[in-house]
């Protein structure tokens, strides 16, 4: 897909790997929205590239299908839609204060998956309506797990069963768009000097990073921005989790 004039939604689009999509997408030529809570810098960020902000709260499921419909219009439609939204909690299976509380499991759950899924079918949605190009494509859904979902450490377990579940429906959402032209990828970042891990000491940030196999540091949003770039731009990528790790594997702990 020609980055240049399509349409584009970034949802977390007011920070780290989202932000750096967005500013990338910006330059290429497309036309650019950002969503994210109304408590985020957004609308300052959006008004400085000149492009639209809504805010939105991606576990109200019913103001987020507005949002996603009613930016889509002012964009004069939709070709592409980036998510990174989400997050976790550091709680094991089983504690000294007892089992994994459920109402904080299910909130992982609601926050990074379902909310994910949620923003996926409305996108694919409206990317029905746009005009294919000359190789019969309409969109690309790029969503966001983390290799967490592939070897999560000790206190991950709601976190990388949300991530395992985004990874995990990636192939059958491709499948079941790919007669409407819309394509469906997920990236799976390692760690990213991104939030709370922005501040981490060098030196703590290096112990993270020691089994990495090259190069041994924390990512930069921009490496995860030019991964959805090459996504978007290449129609022969589709269904799969790519990770972005720089070879490191996650340790227990």
């Amino acid at each position: 897909m020609d980055i240049k004039n399509s349409k584009a939604i970034v949802v977390g689009g007011a920070s780290g790997m989202a932000l750096a999509t967005v500013e990338l997408l910006v330059k290429q030529g497309a036309r650019v929205a950002i969503l994210d809570l109304e408590t985020s810098n957004g609308a300052e960020l959006a008004a400085g590239l000149g492009i639209p902000f809504a805010a939105c709260n991606i576990l109200d499921y019913e103001q987020t299908e507005q949002v996603l419909r009613d930016t889509s219009a002012k964009l004069g439609g939709l070709n592409i839609v980036v998510t990174t939204a989400g997050g976790g909690i550091a709680k094991r299976t089983l504690s000294k204060s007892g089992p994994h509380p459920m109402a904080d499991f299910s909130r992982v759950i609601d926050l990074s998956l379902n909310a994910t899924f949620n923003i996926s079918r409305i996108a694919a949605d409206i990317m029905r309506a746009e005009q294919a190009n000359e190789d019969g494509e309409r969109g690309v859904i790029i969503n966001t797990a983390s290799i967490a979902a592939f070897e999560g450490q000790i206190g991950q377990v709601a976190y990388s069963a949300a991530k395992a579940g985004v990874s995990g429906m990636t192939l059958t959402m491709a499948r079941d768009l790919g007669s409407l032209g819309i394509r469906v990828m997920t990236i799976a970042p390692s760690l990213f000097a991104t939030g709370i891990t922005k501040g981490i000491p060098a030196e703590m940030a290096s112990d993270l990073t020691r089994d990495a196999a090259f190069p041994k540091r924390m990512g930069q949003p921009h490496e995860y921005a030019l991964l959805a770039r090459s996504i978007i731009e290449n129609p022969m990528l589709n269904g799969t989790t790519i990770r972005l790790d720089a070879g490191i594997r996650f340790t227990p702990k």
